[in-house]
């Protein structure tokens, strides 16, 4: 609307896409280098009054943690943790695919974290966009995605819903063993002392037992039985 680019980390609050480049270590020059054909990116630098990296990281983190003392490394760990840390952010290999094939990129499949070629050829692409252009250097066609598409979607299957329960399971396993690790003696330490098999187990039968997809069936007839197997 006001010819500037703007980008929602975590889904939250907007932000000037510039903000998070240089929040990745772009420069202003950088920038301008690599997107300074775009009327709107030379807009968004001119209402950006962020200069530095160090600031960018802290303009990012009082946006999203408001109310929290802001401190650079919190800042930097925060944003890694969004979209480039493999144990917090994993795209999968279907949506490697998808965004090799929209973007024209070509990273193999085991990568799926966020890279720096994925963000500047989002930029560029949304950027194409709003300029009304139909294609980018290399032939890559630029049109708008319909969001009710099936295309655009994508069955969760249940491997994938039990694999993310084991991930949470597994995520409150660590906790555990980090905090025995603190206050326990070193010496007397063993792997048994250490580690403790329920919160895994917890989170499985959290999801067998109240998911959305654990439900009693409707038996009052066979039309009735056959309706609910297909919603679910």
């Amino acid at each position: 609307k006001r010819d500037t680019v703007g980008v929602r980390l975590d889904r939250k609050r907007k932000q000037n896409v510039t903000v998070l480049l240089k929040a990745l270590g772009w420069t202003e020059e950088q920038i301008l280098e690599e997107f300074g054909e775009h009327e709107s990116i030379r807009m968004t630098m001119e209402k950006d009054h962020v200069t530095t990296q160090g600031e960018a990281l802290l303009d990012i983190y009082r946006k999203l943690r408001p109310g929290e003392p802001p401190s650079r490394d919190a800042a930097q760990t925060l944003l890694e943790n969004f979209y480039f840390n493999p144990k917090r952010y994993d795209t999968a290999k279907v949506g490697r695919y998808k965004i090799n094939k929209k973007l024209g990129l070509n990273l193999p499949f085991d990568q799926q974290v966020l890279t720096i070629d994925d963000i500047k050829a989002a930029i560029h692409y949304i950027c194409a966009l709003h300029e009304g252009r139909t294609e980018l250097e290399g032939g890559l066609l630029v049109e708008a995605d319909d969001i009710d598409h099936f295309g655009n979607r994508r069955l969760r299957t249940v491997g994938e819903l039990i694999q993310n329960q084991l991930r949470t399971g597994l995520g409150r396993m660590e906790r555990v063993v980090r905090d025995r690790m603190t206050t326990q003696d070193i010496e007397a330490i063993t792997p048994q002392t250490l580690i403790n098999v329920r919160p895994v187990t917890a989170a499985l039968k959290e999801f067998f037992g109240t998911s959305q997809l654990s439900q009693f069936m409707d038996q009052n007839n066979p039309l009735a039985e056959m309706t609910h197997k297909r919603r679910l």
